[in-house]
């Protein structure tokens, strides 16, 4: 019983299974529609529009007009479930992610000759999942909801055409949901499951530093730091028992819950090459520091005596390790029009095989991403993107003592992405 209320909690954490977004872990990659073209690859020396808020605020400096970049990408995920054991019955359709939109802005305004202002509103963590009510997974989690947006004011200073830095506090909000089923009696017993709901959101405060350099005439490379940030979700946790009465219990409870989570720091070193005045080549690697989560804790206030060893603390380890992700790209500049994007990436997953679970069903990916950038005047520019993900396939061996859950994941995600940058 320990382990499933705790899978239920982890999620406000570590659920966002990595199926749905093109980052490792529970990270987002799509920050910007024109990256997106290129696979990410020279996020931090692009600087082309003014997604470069977040792939590095030294970039702004670069910008010499005001202009406003907007954009949503769009995700399609899909799992494969196969070799399924289980030991309570069920189904295993792995179609539980939906189709989901990740929003982003951004503003940029040139100062003086040195210094540049700008503000962006983006997504870096979060998930929708939803198994089918009958998931034979479903102890270990059922149905998950958390966003993270990040607003980041941001100011850049040029020292000269060569080297520029920047810096931007990030205010983020977190807000999650989720529930998982919860069994109180024998398998072979015919009583409905009971369910366990979690809700909880925080805001805390981290932020980005860059450093953007103009090595030679041709060559760029940039340097992006974003800090780790705390929270501390506030919420509550709900239990229905399904059966009345259950050891001197009301069939529902409710508790306040509390979980402390740390999303990790991450640094991106990349490199823009211009070959000539059509080709431009883009190289970067990002690591990301996630072994920050050993454990998880949750901490439900209000808890009776009798079932305090139960529901009252819950720890279950993560042992997540540090990744690697890896981004070559190149763009051609078509005419004065059109410029063609593409990329390949590589990324590592942070998950283990001993402590995966339904929630976070990922192993390493490659990524292969195309796009297309249209400038029908000089104040306008429409970007186009498309990315299709392939993970490695992987198991996921739950047990919590009372339920089992073993399976075979293979997951695989188109996504879509449009934008525009419009220069005043």
């Amino acid at each position: 019983m320990k382990k499933v209320m705790l899978k239920s909690s982890l999620s406000l954490a570590v659920m966002m299974a990595s199926t749905q977004v093109f980052a490792s872990g529970f990270a987002i990659n799509e920050q910007s529609i024109s990256g997106m073209g290129t696979g990410f690859a020279g996020r931090s020396s692009i600087a082309d529009d003014a997604s470069t808020v977040f792939g590095n605020p030294a970039g702004m400096s670069r910008l010499k007009r005001e202009q406003v970049t907007g954009g949503i990408a769009l995700l399609d995920a899909h799992t494969d479930i196969s070799d399924v054991s289980a030991s309570h019955p069920g189904s295993s359709k792995g179609d539980m992610v939906p189709f989901i939109g990740v929003p982003m802005g951004y503003y940029v305004k040139p100062i003086d000759d040195h210094w540049t202002f700008g503000l962006g509103m983006y997504a870096p963590f979060g998930l929708v999942t939803d198994y089918e009510s009958g998931f034979a997974g479903r102890y270990f989690g059922s149905k998950s909801d958390v966003k993270v947006m990040t607003l980041q004011p941001t100011v850049s200073y040029a020292f000269n055409d060569q080297v520029s830095i920047g810096f931007g506090p990030t205010i983020n909000r977190i807000t999650g949901a989720l529930e998982s089923a919860l069994s109180v009696t024998p398998a072979a017993a015919n009583i409905p499951d009971g369910k366990v709901k979690i809700k909880g959101d925080d805001v805390a405060l981290g932020y980005n530093v860059g450093i953007l350099v103009q090595a030679t005439d041709s060559t760029r490379v940039g340097l992006t730091y974003h800090s780790k940030v705390k929270y501390k979700l506030e919420g509550d946790t709900k239990v229905n028992y399904g059966v009345l009465g259950l050891i001197g219990q009301k069939a529902s409870q409710k508790y306040d819950a509390s979980l402390s989570l740390e999303t990790p720091e991450s640094v991106d070193f990349s490199v823009t090459h211009a070959l000539d005045d059509q080709w431009t080549l883009y190289a970067g690697s990002t690591w990301t520091r996630w072994s920050r989560l050993k454990e998880i804790t949750v901490e439900n206030s209000g808890v009776p005596g009798a079932l305090a060893g139960q529901f009252g603390e819950i720890t279950e380890e993560q042992n997540w390790h540090d990744t690697w992700a890896h981004a070559i790209g190149a763009s051609y500049q078509l005419n004065k029009q059109w410029v063609l994007r593409t990329g390949l990436s590589f990324d590592q997953a942070p998950t283990n095989n001993t402590n995966r679970s339904p929630r976070i069903p990922t192993g390493d990916r490659k990524i292969l991403s195309i796009g297309a950038g249209w400038s029908p005047t000089d104040d306008l520019t429409i970007d186009v993107a498309y990315s299709y993900l392939r993970e490695e396939s992987v198991r996921v061996d739950d047990n919590n003592g009372r339920q089992s859950y073993k399976a075979k994941y293979e997951n695989s995600a188109n996504g879509f992405g449009v934008g525009a940058t419009y220069r005043f």
